[in-house]
């Protein structure tokens, strides 16, 4: 059962002092860092809630029930996709989501540029790279990043955003520190190569925002701790 609205918004204030202190902690602008809210498994009146707040987008890992859930609302977000996509829904994704975050393949980057041409739009994508190569976790393997991203940027009805990345499951801080600090080092060196910003670094969820923000994060993506267990 979805929390009632003010238990929403007194865990996004929660959220957000947590986002400003980490900001703080290293020298960063709190306004440098997006919280996205992560709607998965949970009613539509979610997303109502994350507008409500003055979100401006939610995340969603799992395209049909996205293309439902939108359905139901009218709440004026942009959606993302920061689940992962089999190429065959490539035409379903690029329909219905503002952005998606879970880029990995060359395949994948094909099957998304056709569908946008064919919607005739420019579809903002982030380049999912498993930085923490862990083998349960999808996502690019950091050697391959330079290939990926060569690739993306020849497809034109694609636009880069940046990087996205998950840290592998442990009870030790210090293999998300890794994890994050190696996506920021993969970004920095293909911002070198190719000449492209890749602003946006999203990685971090709500046991780990702290080390992601310390290692350059734009964006967390958070879920239970806002709307509480699934």
């Amino acid at each position: 059962m979805l929390i009632d609205y003010d238990t929403f918004r007194e865990r996004n204030a929660v959220l957000q002092q947590r986002i400003a202190t980490a900001c703080q902690r290293v020298g960063r602008d709190p306004g440098g860092v997006t919280l996205l809210p992560v709607t998965k498994t949970h009613p539509a009146a979610a997303a109502d809630y994350a507008a409500r707040a003055g979100f401006q987008a939610v995340g969603e890992n799992r395209v049909q029930e996205a293309v439902d859930k939108r359905a139901q609302t009218k709440a004026n977000l942009r959606w993302e996709l920061i689940g992962h996509l089999q190429s065959n829904k490539a035409r379903l994704a690029a329909a219905h989501f503002d952005r998606i975050q879970s880029v990995d393949s060359e395949k994948l980057l094909h099957a998304l540029n056709r569908a946008a041409a064919e919607l005739g739009k420019i579809l903002p994508v982030l380049l999912q790279i498993n930085a923490g190569q862990d083998p349960a976790k999808f996502g690019a393997e950091p050697m391959a990043a330079p290939r990926l991203l060569e690739l993306a940027l020849t497809q034109p009805h694609l636009q880069v955003d940046g990087l996205m990345t998950i840290a592998p499951l442990s009870d030790d801080p210090a293999v998300a520190v890794r994890t994050f600090a190696n996506l920021r080092s993969i970004r920095d060196s293909l911002v070198a190569r190719f000449r492209t910003p890749l602003r946006e670094l999203s990685m971090g969820m709500s046991g780990d925002l702290e080390a992601a923000i310390a290692e350059g994060s734009t964006q967390v993506r958070i879920g239970a701790a806002l709307y509480g267990p699934r």
